[in-house]
């Protein structure tokens, strides 16, 4: 019995739904990484992020405005956004960094758009999320890539200008991380819209979790599509499909608004049983029925590398700026405790990891706005920028000791503490993000042979064989290299080549050559 054949009998299959997330998105300079060798000409030869000139005038005039007029100890202190905050938003276009402006939108930057949820983050996590979510994930930037154009045309400018807001629904009380099992149902069918019969969906959901769903006015909605009358063709079951449904549609339930945490940005619950939707509401239109996941997971890097890795850096920033002042102000045994060495030991870890943490939100960032979708950077971003958060203000909270945990409008770090674990939940919760994206996607997108030896594996083509032996070959002299090289910089670190010219960067890129190094044999071995 072959190699392959053994094989084939142990690796489990990959579904149709596991094999769009695993190709979802753009190799980049994490390819690099995992191969050993990091690609340092590639990194600097990425353009320096700037805000142009309107984005820097709507950082300077509106979001300037928004926080005078924010008291984040009032809007935790009641259930509801105050509706003068709601209004300024909608009217001055803040749901609408990311549409087009022949729309009416603002057409900004994925830098911009960073920079401005990090802004508003630092004053208030519920504003900031409630700016965040309608340019991230969700109607419109689904419409801006795969709707119809009498869609784009019906709905954008109704976004942009705060006419609609927006939410998306894709988690169910049975299916978080495992997105391809939601239950959620629609059966093709004919039923009656605008008083004419046409071909349609009766559609079934039960959602949780969903951000802006109490207040929202049209309803994304991620279900499986079955035609079991063969209404549009063979096929029963047609796969994930997205679809656009207003709120006002007959059926359409939204509200039982949750608590998250106790941070008063909008999230709730929409359900509908047997609600008809007509083709139309279908993103894209009904060629793009089995289509949603796949629209779905190439769409996801924004979220993942933009909104949540701001929020990240945005409340380690508020925390270094506190700890800080409160250090040089707050006075024990007769001095100010910023010179006693244990508060200055948290404090250089805070002043590190959010520079790390400002110099990836940059990176990611310049990634997007070169047009790339980066998945596997855009993960790595969302996990270690909410975990270093995480670890940021703890520190923060340990240096500000009693000052921090009483509840008043002077606590800088209260909001944020309590939010962090939001960030670490949504957009994937950081287990998967670290384990199925990171190292699974990682690696599977990143090593040269990987990916084409499992496909060769399943594969029922006569020269599959070949194939895999070829390509195994392969990978245990790519393994090989990679383990001779770990085990010579490991005995020898000055053999690493250095492309930078600057002193104190040369020792620092021969340590991560040997880390790359040793992560690629590693990875390898492990798989």
């Amino acid at each position: 019995m072959s190699l392959r054949t053994q094989l084939k009998k142990i690796l489990p299959s990959i579904s149709t739904t596991e094999q769009e997330a695993l190709d979802a998105g753009d190799v980049w300079l994490e390819s690099s990484i995992y191969q050993g060798n990091p690609d340092f000409y590639t990194l600097r030869a990425i353009p320096d992020a700037k805000l142009n000139e309107e984005e820097q005038a709507f950082l300077d005039g509106p979001v300037q405005t928004l926080l005078e007029m924010i008291d984040d100890f009032e809007i935790q202190s009641s259930k509801h956004l105050p509706e003068q905050i709601l209004s300024y938003l909608k009217e001055n276009r803040f749901f609408a960094l990311i549409i087009p402006k022949s729309f009416g939108g603002l057409a900004f930057s994925p830098y911009a758009n960073s920079t401005i949820v990090a802004t508003i983050a630092a004053k208030s996590s519920a504003v900031a999320v409630t700016v965040m979510v309608p340019n991230s994930l969700g109607p419109g930037e689904l419409l801006m890539h795969y709707g119809t154009q009498e869609q784009q045309q019906q709905w954008l400018p109704r976004l942009a200008n705060g006419r609609e807001i927006p939410c998306f629904a894709l988690t169910s009380p049975e299916a978080g991380s495992d997105a391809g099992g939601i239950p959620d149902i629609g059966v093709v069918t004919k039923g009656d819209y605008q008083g004419k019969e046409v071909l349609g969906l009766s559609v079934s959901w039960d959602k949780r979790y969903i951000t802006l769903a109490p207040i929202a006015t049209v309803l994304g909605l991620a279900f499986k599509v079955q035609d079991p009358q063969g209404l549009l063709g063979g096929k029963v079951n047609l796969g994930i499909t997205c679809a656009l449904i207003p709120k006002s549609h007959p059926g359409v339930q939204l509200g039982n608004r949750h608590d998250p945490m106790g941070i008063r940005f909008y999230n709730g619950t929409t359900r509908g049983e047997n609600v008809f939707i007509p083709m139309d509401f279908i993103i894209g239109g009904q060629n793009n029925i089995g289509r949603g996941w796949q629209m779905l997971v190439s769409c996801l890097g924004a979220g993942r590398g933009i909104s949540l890795p701001a929020l990240g850096v945005s409340v380690s920033q508020a925390a270094f700026k506190s700890s800080a002042e409160y250090a040089a102000v707050r006075e024990q045994f007769g001095l100010a405790i910023g010179q006693f060495e244990g508060i200055q030991e948290k404090l250089a870890d805070i002043a590190g990891k959010t520079y790390l943490q400002e110099s990836m939100r940059v990176l990611t960032t310049e990634g997007l706005g070169l047009g790339l979708k980066p998945s596997v950077v855009t993960a790595i971003a969302k996990y270690h920028m909410t975990e270093i958060g995480r670890d940021v203000l703890d520190s923060a909270m340990d240096i500000q000791a009693g000052k921090a945990i009483q509840c008043g409008p002077q606590n800088t770090l209260a909001s944020g503490y309590v939010a962090q674990p939001i960030a670490i939940t949504v957009e994937g919760a950081n287990i998967l993000t670290r384990n199925l994206m990171i190292f699974g996607q990682g690696v599977m997108r990143c090593h040269p042979y990987l990916q084409p030896m499992v496909e060769s594996i399943h594969s029922n083509e006569a020269n599959a064989e070949k194939e895999f032996n070829r390509l195994f070959v392969k990978t245990v002299g790519y393994s090989s290299r990679n383990a001779l090289r770990a085990f010579a910089l490991g005995l020898v670190n000055s053999s690493a080549k250095s492309s930078s010219e600057i002193a104190e960067v040369i020792e620092y890129e021969k340590k991560i050559k040997l880390l790359a190094s040793k992560l690629a044999f590693m990875l390898i071995s492990h798989y």
